[in-house]
C-alpha cells in the first residue's frame, strides 16, 4: 500500500515536524470512505498528519499532536432528547407501509405519484429504490443497478413502480431514477436533461448523453405530456459521509436545478443516505440517529448549503450488505416515502389552486 505523496512532499513534511518519519496508516481508497474506517485504523496511533485530494488534483490537510479517539469524540454525541420524535415499533411500519398503500393522488387524472430522485454519483438514489421495494417485498432484493462505482452506474432514465408483493399491484408511487451528478462540465447529468424530466419529455430507458441534453426536436423527446408524466416531488439525495467535502462546483449545479425546479413549483426534499457510515453511534444502533448530535449537524449543514429548511431533510439507511430486513430500517425508509407523498400532496394541491383561478 503506497501513499499518493511525492517523495518531495513526504520529506518537506516531515522537515516541518521536526524531521519523524512517516508511515501510512489509512487510505480511503483501499480502507472505505467513512469516518469509522478512519478512526478504526488511525485512533490512538500518537500524532497524524491528514492528507486529501479532490478531483482537480488540489491537495489539502491537516496535523495533530494528540490521539485520535474516537469514543472521547463521540461521548458527547448521544443527546438525551431526540431532535425528532419517531416510534420504533412493529405496529407503526404496519401503519406507514398501509399510508402507502391507500395513498392517491387528489387529481383523479393521475394514477401514480411521480417522484425524481436527484444527487451526486455514489450517494443512493438507486439503492433507496431497491431498499423501498424490499420492504413491500417482504426480503432484500436488488432491481436496479447499484454500488460504489466512480461514475454513475445509471446511464439511463428509468421509472420505477413498486409492487407490493411479489404479484401484488403497483403502489401509487413511481420514483425515478437519474444519472449521477458529477462536478466536471460535460459528465454527469446535464442540468438541460433535469428540466426536460421534470417537465416529462424524458421517455422510460432514455440514455443520457452527457456531454449533449436532449433536444426538442429529438425523435425520443416526448412533445405531448399530461399531468401524470410530470415530476410531482424532486428529492436530493445526499451521502452524509460526503457532505462536508461537497465541491462548489457541485454545489453550483445543484442551486441550478434547484432553481430551475422552485420555478416549476414543485416541492422538494433531502434523503441523506448512509447515516449508519458517518456516525459510530447510529451505526451501533440505528435507534440513535436522531439522538445524534452529529447527524443534527449534518443535516444543519446540508440545509445551510443547498437552502432547504430543517423540516425538509430526513435521514435514511438503504439496504447495502443485509440479507434480511430490519424493522428501524424499514421505519426510517417508510417515513421517508411518507414525506415525499405529503410533498405530492402539496403539489396537487398547488395545481388545483390555480386552475381555479385560470
Amino acid at each position: 500500500m503506497n501513499p499518493k505523496l511525492t517523495q518531495e512532499q513526504e520529506k518537506q513534511l516531515c522537515s516541518l515536524l521536526g524531521n519523524i518519519k512517516l508511515s501510512l496508516l489509512f487510505k480511503a481508497s483501499i480502507h472505505g470512505y467513512t469516518g469509522a474506517a478512519f478512526h478504526q485504523k488511525c485512533d490512538h496511533q500518537g500524532p497524524t498528519v491528514s492528507v486529501g485530494y479532490n478531483s482537480t488534483g488540489f491537495v489539502f490537510g491537516g496535523y495533530t499532536s494528540k490521539d485520535h479517539d474516537l469514543a472521547k469524540q463521540e461521548g458527547g454525541n448521544i443527546i438525551e432528547k431526540p431532535w425528532r420524535t419517531i416510534l420504533w415499533k412493529a405496529e407503526r411500519r404496519k401503519e406507514l407501509m398501509d399510508s402507502v398503500k391507500l395513498f392517491r393522488p387528489t387529481i383523479s387524472s393521475v394514477g401514480q405519484a411521480r417522484v425524481l430522485l436527484i444527487g451526486p454519483v455514489g450517494a443512493g438514489k438507486s439503492s433507496f429504490f431497491n431498499s423501498v421495494n424490499s420492504i413491500f417485498r417482504g426480503h432484500v432484493t436488488s432491481q436496479a443497478i447499484s454500488g460504489n462505482s466512480g461514475t454513475s452506474l445509471t446511464t439511463q432514465f428509468r421509472t420505477y413502480s413498486v409492487k407490493a408483493g411479489r404479484d401484488g399491484k403497483p403502489l401509487p408511487i413511481i420514483l425515478c431514477d437519474t444519472m449521477g451528478m458529477e462536478e466536471a462540465t460535460g459528465a454527469g447529468l446535464d442540468v438541460d436533461d433535469i428540466s426536460s424530466i421534470l417537465k416529462g419529455h424524458v421517455p422510460d430507458r432514455y440514455r443520457f448523453n452527457p456531454s449533449v441534453p436532449l433536444q426538442a426536436d429529438a425523435q425520443e423527446f416526448q412533445q405531448s405530456v399530461n399531468l401524470h408524466k410530470r415530476i410531482h416531488c424532486v428529492v436530493y439525495v445526499m451521502d452524509t459521509c460526503k457532505v462536508s467535502i461537497m465541491s462548489t462546483k457541485l454545489e453550483e449545479k445543484l442551486a441550478a436545478i434547484r432553481r430551475r425546479v422552485n420555478l416549476l413549483g414543485i416541492p422538494q426534499l433531502v434523503l441523506l443516505t448512509k447515516v449508519d457510515e458517518a456516525c459510530p453511534c447510529v451505526a451501533d444502533n440505528l435507534r440513535n440517529v436522531y439522538n445524534s448530535q452529529y447527524i443534527k449537524t449534518k443535516a444543519q449543514e446540508v440545509s445551510g448549503r443547498l437552502g432547504v429548511p430543517m423540516s425538509c431533510i430526513v435521514p435514511v439507511k438503504n439496504y447495502s450488505e443485509e440479507l434480511e430486513l430490519d424493522m428501524s430500517c424499514d421505519i426510517l425508509l417508510l417515513s421517508a416515502l411518507i414525506q415525499m407523498l405529503r410533498f405530492v400532496d402539496n403539489y396537487f394541491d398547488d395545481v388545483n389552486d390555480q386552475e381555479k383561478h385560470d
